[in-house]
């Protein structure tokens, strides 16, 4: 029976073993050790850290911890109440805890110590990992070395959180205006834009993506998160909106609503009024219809002539029709 006693916390509070192909697992041991008893004089402490890729195991590669401790007396008034001890590895798996002075030290009752493992990468494979501990103490019948067993859970992966938040930087655009998309979501997901007529894969670590031609009319892009270990696929939607849409072409069934038209490259408009429609030229004056053939219950007008400046006009005085050559 050890004379102190030894309690084992993680952050995260549940470690998860690593899997192949996503970001490898990693977390932080916090090793407590108390004393419950009467005054122990103690000369190290020794970690054995199970290594390999099994459910025993805690890590495939020690060298990448970052190992420190500290010895709080909580009897102490003083700031300086907390001091470090030197924590070395020792051999492949091993570490070692030894005081600031490399002799015998009291550990008082109500004391405590922490051994934290910084950086340590999880084993693939959920299991029960079981730190030994190894103290060296002193007794009043000498030198007492005693072991203690002390269990980490590996919990199996989690699946990877699906991704959120997809959005445009603009929801309506104006003629001329960029667009940029983006999302939060896991590094592990590989991701793929799809927009009508094609689509783009994403940068990995990229979470933004901006088309190489803004859209020209309301579009709907489509995010796609594949998980690299199962394939499973999470598929998110935004749609951006367009000031002034370009269509290729417009069938409408019931009708259209609008106060005007207006040509692309020659820029007449047909406004449309209380008593019919105006047309207008470029220029925004009186504009000009041009047909081959008109079917009228009636015309109202000053004066009719031929296509060319100098064809005949006929006219319309009150008192009946001038013919002019």
């Amino acid at each position: 029976m050890t004379a102190l006693t030894y309690t084992i916390l993680t952050d995260p509070t549940s470690l998860e073993a690593s899997v192949n192909g996503r970001s490898p697992s990693t977390g932080t041991l916090y090793l407590m050790v108390t004393n419950t008893g009467k005054t122990v004089p103690w000369l190290r402490i020794e970690v054995k850290v199970p290594l390999g890729d099994g459910a025993g195991h805690l890590t495939q590669n020690i060298n990448a911890i970052n190992p420190k401790g500290e010895y709080t007396d909580t009897q102490s008034s003083s700031q300086a109440a907390t001091q470090p001890v030197i924590v070395q590895q020792q051999g492949a798996d091993v570490f070692q805890v030894t005081t600031q002075s490399g002799r015998l030290e009291a550990f008082a009752p109500g004391d405590h110590m922490v051994l934290t493992l910084e950086n340590v990468t999880v084993a693939p494979t959920a299991g029960v990992v079981v730190l030994m501990v190894t103290e060296t103490v002193r007794t009043g019948r000498g030198w007492q070395v005693s072991d203690a067993a002390v269990p980490v859970v590996k919990a199996a992966p989690k699946e990877i959180p699906a991704p959120r938040d997809f959005r445009p930087d603009k929801t309506m655009l104006d003629t001329g205006d960029g667009l940029t998309l983006s999302w939060d979501g896991s590094n592990d997901f590989s991701y793929e834009i799809r927009f009508p007529g094609g689509q783009s894969a994403i940068t990995p670590g990229t979470r933004t993506w901006s088309p190489t031609d803004a859209p020209k009319r309301a579009t709907t892009y489509i995010l796609v998160a594949t998980d690299p270990t199962t394939q499973k696929q999470h598929f998110l939607t935004t749609t951006v909106q367009v000031r002034h849409p370009v269509l290729e072409t417009l069938t409408a069934t019931t009708g259209i609503d609008t106060p005007w038209v207006q040509g692309t490259t020659n820029k007449g408009r047909v406004a449309f009024t209380g008593t019919g429609v105006e047309i207008f030229n470029d220029s925004g004056g009186q504009g000009t219809v041009t047909a081959d053939r008109a079917d009228l219950n009636g015309v109202n007008t000053a004066w009719v002539q031929g296509r060319s400046a100098d064809d005949g006009r006929v006219t319309f005085p009150k008192d009946g029709l001038d013919v002019r050559q």
